[in-house]
Formats: C-alpha cells, sequence, structure tokens
C-alpha cells in the first residue's frame, strides 16, 4: 500500500481467504466505490488448488466492478506496476 501511495495512486487492498467468505469480502471491497482497476495476486492464480477460488473472484470482480479493469501481478510488492498498465 506504501508503494501505491508514494506513486499518488488511491488504493485499498482486501485479502481473501480459501474458507469460503472470499466472496463477501470481495463484493464488499467493490461495493465501496467506483475501482478503475483491480490487480489479482499470484497467489491466486497460480497454484492449482486456488483455481476454484480464481474463477470465483474474476466473475465477482466482473458482475460488481464492472467499469474495472482487471490486472495481474507477477509478484509481491509489484501490484502498483500491474495497476498502472490499465490507469
Amino acid at each position: 500500500m506504501t508503494r501505491f501511495a508514494e506513486h499518488g495512486v488511491d488504493a485499498a487492498m482486501a485479502l481473501l481467504v480459501f474458507d469460503g467468505c472470499a466472496e463477501p469480502a470481495l463484493v464488499a471491497s467493490s461495493a465501496e466505490r467506483p475501482w478503475d482497476v483491480v490487480v489479482v495476486g499470484g497467489g491466486i492464480r497460480k497454484a492449482e488448488p486456488p483455481l476454484p477460488l480464481f474463477d470465483q473472484v474474476l466473475n465477482l470482480i466482473r458482475r460488481h466492478a464492472p467499469g474495472a479493469a482487471i490486472a495481474f501481478d507477477t509478484g509481491v510488492g509489484v501490484g502498483v506496476e500491474a495497476a498502472q498498465r490499465w490507469l
């Protein structure tokens, strides 16, 4: 979050866990305000076990933040660069 602030990007973070609470957390975060871009971290999309969560996250973003671009980071600490590709 510090790096986003250093680049003048107003950002918020929603941490999702693999326990069935991902949907309410993502829906609540999506409803906070209109988003320009949503960055999906590698922890959700890189490993086989969370694949159903990855599907769910993308569809929830599409449904609840329809005006937002979807960006993917390549690792820890590079979310700013992923977001900036779409800002």
